[in-house]
């Protein structure tokens, strides 16, 4: 680059600290913001009563409104036997709101929603600041557009409060590299410990990135860099690791068992289930394994395949392009320069959330990727302006941004022609809007005031519109359907199914999937038994069984909304006799979804997977004797116990046969059942489940 052309995009850009003279903003920017946040807040809101939230999490934070101590560990069930498999921040949040607003969806989902729309406004001043209000305004639509973030935008699970947490830790550290202070270094440590404490080891893939960047471009000199470093770490272990400390100092007696370890403590989660077990697969208590299922099988084009692709990938070529062009742009700059500081802070966000995507071997779910997306719309707003810059700068740049733009558009046509019948007239309207947007670009290249340069304005904009007009069609499609998505709470994507991944690959509901869904381990899976509730194996009677406060029961469908199921629990509340649990069941996804349907504590013994080992014979048994549980559930359908037989659920098994009393269908139901004389033993025997009553007398 010539340095009269380097000068002259030097010039163009914004100046990270502006002068108090500086000209004030356009006129146009505070309104697109707040269009923007306005069309966001349509996306994460409408129809959201009729859409199905993860009842996993669901649970929990109905027990948290029953128990300030289910609250603090997260546990799923208010007797706090079992907490849920990750750690409780974004629980505590979505509790507190029920606490005071009372319990329901909308009560439940409101700081979820407020989070992710302080996400956009918050990249949206990020990058404004570096690149300029353009950019930002590009940013902020980007983010906000992005099928998958707008699917998980609309459940319950913790992402969301985690890309906030993120976003708001890396804005922070911008902004400390760009003043030299202190403060906002810490305040950024704090954030990223606060993600931490909401998904463990996934709140911090994109601090290497951060800390780089501020080693590397802060105004202080190196020495005082590496003290404040030192002191942000201290602020980091201090928010990231005071929930596990606490749980620690609570004997194992008195806590319950934490769900995904393998020895009942946090810190196992983390380095097991909720850390390397995610990468590696295999170990950590049911952290791997089932990745593949998910989102395709791991490798470098994972983002890109039938599942993810309509999620997350339709600008990252031109995110990648953007950050290759205004890295090489900035050149020679100062080492504090603050626009190759911001480039590297989200390229690096951007590289390693893909990285870690795409090459893990363990439990990979498509909404994990949502966290890839506030990268790609920093790099597609800022990245984008330098290009453009660059396209009018410099001759030998010129091809430069329509190359990008041109691949945008082609990728997003393979895309769209996936989802054979799906809004089959939209790709060739992507191709042929883009292409007039490309050859107005080249004929007003030049326009430099006047007619000319608003026609090379209204060039960019339908350039803009054409590369977001399909995940914009994605992202509608997931308010618009009633459905919240493809496979509803619990493993939400957007658009139509495109794919053969367990969780509703691109959306569509799961259509041609067998059963309702099968979430991973820990993750709100759900698989429904044939003719029988999610995970339980029991006699479904009804659809949408609703939880206090307006909760569905399931995604979906599938609760425990009448005939023998509503009978079932009302037997067993009738003749509960004072005890703790109103029952015990094998799996997390039974004793959900009868929490959410009876209002009653419900043990799940073995967890999500099955792996957890908190319930033992001995457990069992001092339990019953001390009348603080009466009945057990055996069988059921899929994540029924420990995986294949265990020892400990074969001994379980084993003794509430022999020692307890079956209940039968006719104890309870009215129903006429070619089976009902015979039994729960019966239905044992043909593979339903069976629900026996054990007292105190049982116990030798």
């Amino acid at each position: 680059m010539t340095s009269a052309t380097e000068t002259r995009l030097r010039a163009a850009e914004p100046s990270p600290v502006p002068p108090k003279n500086a000209a004030p903003a356009p006129r146009w920017s505070l309104p697109a913001l707040l269009a923007i946040l306005a069309l966001a807040a349509v996306l994460y809101t409408w129809n959201l009563s009729g859409s199905g939230l993860n009842s996993f999490y669901s649970a929990a934070v109905l027990s948290g409104t029953e128990s300030w101590k289910a609250w603090f560990f997260g546990s799923l069930d208010a007797g706090n036997f079992l907490t849920v498999d990750k750690p409780p921040l974004a629980l505590m949040v979505m509790g507190l709101s029920c606490r005071v607003l009372g319990y329901g969806t909308w009560q439940m989902m409101a700081p979820v929603i407020a989070a992710a729309l302080a996400t956009v406004w918050i990249l949206h001043s990020c990058v404004k600041r570096v690149f300029g209000h353009a950019a930002a305004a590009v940013a902020a639509l980007v983010l906000a557009l992005t099928p998958i973030t707008v699917a998980i935008n609309r459940d319950n699970n913790p992402d969301t409060l985690l890309v906030f947490l993120m976003v708001a830790g890396a804005a922070l550290a911008l902004r400390a590299t760009r003043s030299g202070r202190l403060l906002p270094l810490l305040g950024s440590a704090a954030c990223f410990g606060l993600a931490f404490n909401t998904k463990m080891l996934q709140g911090y893939i994109a601090l290497p990135a951060v800390a780089v960047v501020y080693l590397y471009a802060a105004k202080p000199a190196l020495v005082k860099r590496l003290v404040n470093l030192l002191l942000a770490g201290v602020v980091l272990a201090v928010s990231s690791f005071w929930w596990a400390a606490a749980v620690s100092l609570v004997p194992a007696s008195e806590r319950p068992y934490i769900g995904g370890s393998t020895d009942g403590s946090a810190w196992s989660l983390i380095t097991g289930y909720n850390g390397l077990g995610r990468i590696l697969g295999g170990g950590g208590g049911g952290g791997g394994g089932g990745g593949g299922g998910f989102s395709g099988a791991a490798g470098l084009g994972r983002m890109f395949n039938d599942v993810l692709g309509g999620q997350i990938s339709w600008l990252i070529p031109f995110a990648g392009v953007a950050l290759t062009g205004g890295l090489v742009l900035c050149g020679r700059a100062a080492r504090t320069d603050l626009t190759r500081a911001a480039l590297v802070l989200w390229g690096g966000w951007t590289v390693l959330h893909y990285l870690t995507f795409a090459l893990a071997e363990g439990t990979m779910h498509p909404y994990y990727t949502t966290a890839l997306a506030p990268g790609v719309a920093a790099l597609c707003g800022g990245g984008g302006v330098l290009l453009l810059r660059a396209f009018r700068a410099d001759r030998r740049w010129v091809w430069v941004l329509p190359l990008a733009l041109g691949v945008t558009a082609v990728w997003a046509a393979v895309l769209l022609r996936r989802a054979a019948g799906w809004n089959t007239w939209l790709w060739p309207a992507v191709l042929a809007v883009m292409a007039l947007a490309v050859v107005g670009l080249f004929a007003f290249r030049s326009g430099a005031s006047g007619l000319r340069l608003r026609l090379l304005a209204a060039s960019v904009a339908a350039a803009v519109v054409a590369a977001v007009a399909g995940p914009a069609a994605y992202a509608w499609s997931v308010p618009s359907s009633g459905a919240g998505g493809g496979m509803g709470g619990t493993n939400p994507t957007a658009g139509p199914a495109t794919g053969s991944g367990f969780g509703g690959p691109g959306g569509g509901g799961g259509r041609g999937l067998p059963g309702r869904g099968s979430g991973g381990p820990g993750e709100g899976g759900n698989a429904q038994a044939e003719g029988g509730f999610p995970g339980t194996g029991m006699p479904s009677g009804g659809q949408n069984g609703q939880a206090p406060g307006g909760i569905q029961g399931g995604p979906g469908g599938g609760g425990m909304g009448g005939g023998a199921g509503s009978e079932l629990i009302a037997y067993l509340k009738k003749h509960q006799d004072g005890a703790k649990w109103l029952l015990a069941v094998s799996s997390s996804q039974g004793a959900a979804q009868l929490i959410l349907s009876s209002g009653e504590p419900v043990i799940s013994m073995w967890g999500w997977s099955g792996s957890d080992k908190a319930m033992t014979l001995a457990r069992l048994k001092e339990l019953v004797r001390k009348g603080e549980l009466h009945y057990v559930q055996l069988g059921g359908g899929m994540g029924g116990g420990p995986g294949g037989g265990s020892t400990v659920s074969s001994e379980v098994t084993a003794w509430v046969q022999k020692h307890g009393t079956a209940v039968k269908e006719s104890d309870y139901s009215n129903r006429t059942s070619t089976d009902s004389g015979n039994g729960s033993e019966s239905s044992s025997r043909s593979g339903q489940s069976a629900v026996y009553r054990l007292d105190a007398s049982d116990v030798s």
